[in-house]
């Protein structure tokens, strides 16, 4: 068995083992180390789900998601009801700032605007409206705001990265301008390379994060 018809085996098995996906409505090809997702959902949780499943296999180096979310009539919602469900599911969530979050529906898809302080709130609220009925996909064009505080940014970056247990040392390569870091090198897994991106992040002053680490 050649290595990508090993790899897109790898692939199926997780997406089999992935309770959230029906795998059988998703189609999977496999080119060194690149593997690409076909196929339709019945909501854009499980098409989050499937497309984060590959990065779990040995060998994956880069993902192309193109499954369709396909709404069963029975779960379709106004935009409206949409918009005031996501308004109220980020209320009760204290990750995400009061009025920070702007919320605009069209044909089921939404979309997230505003700023705030830092990268976690708006991943939280980017997961808040992610499982909500009737949501056919999220854009998520929320900012960071920009802070004083940078003039440090990459050496801090490099330390906190140079502490962790997934990286030996310096095999990644910190560049920051302003609050903008840009990150190369490689790492022997997709979980290393997330976990990168999560540490330059996790730095106060941080407004872009452009990663280009390779797997190797």
């Amino acid at each position: 068995m050649s290595q990508d018809s090993q790899l897109q085996q790898a692939v199926l098995a997780e997406l089999k083992w992935e309770p959230r996906v029906t795998a059988a409505h998703i189609g999977v090809t496999a080119n060194a180390g690149g593997v690409t997702l076909t196929g339709h959902v019945e909501n854009y949780m499980e098409k989050h789900a499937a497309g984060m499943a590959p990065s779990r296999a040995k060998g994956v180096k880069a993902v192309a998601e193109e499954i369709e979310v396909r709404l069963p009539f029975t779960i379709k919602r106004s935009d409206e009801e949409i918009a005031a469900a996501a308004i109220e599911r980020m209320a009760w969530d204290v990750s995400v700032p009061e009025d920070a979050v702007e919320v605009k529906v069209e044909k089921g898809w939404l979309t997230l605007m505003g700023q705030v302080d830092w990268h976690y709130q708006k991943v939280a609220a980017e997961q808040d409206v992610r499982g909500l009925h009737g949501v056919a996909g999220v854009s998520n064009l929320i900012t960071i705001k920009p802070t004083f505080k940078a003039s440090n940014l990459g050496d801090d970056i490099t330390h906190a990265l140079n502490r962790s247990w997934c990286f030996d040392p310096k095999p990644i390569m910190v560049t920051a301008q302003g609050g903008k870091v840009s990150l190369a090198g490689t790492v022997r897994s997709w979980r290393d390379r997330r976990v990168a991106a999560s540490t330059a992040w996790a730095a106060p002053g941080v407004t872009e994060v452009t990663n280009n680490i390779s797997i190797i």
